[in-house]
């Protein structure tokens, strides 16, 4: 699991209590290949998107 890193996105399949993220890596793109400046220009590629539960 990676150390330390925080996540709201409690729709991805490694998002834990406490906002914790259960990745064991994690992949972050820019958004349209320019550099990034502010953390809105960037994407999460590790995200996973959990099964509904019923």
């Amino acid at each position: 699991m990676v150390q330390n890193v925080l996540c709201e996105v409690n729709s991805c399949t490694h998002w834990a209590q406490e906002n914790k993220c259960t990745a064991e890596s994690i992949f972050i793109i820019n958004h349209a290949h320019q550099k990034a400046t502010e953390s809105q220009e960037t994407d999460c590629q590790t995200f996973d998107k959990k099964d509904a539960v019923n």
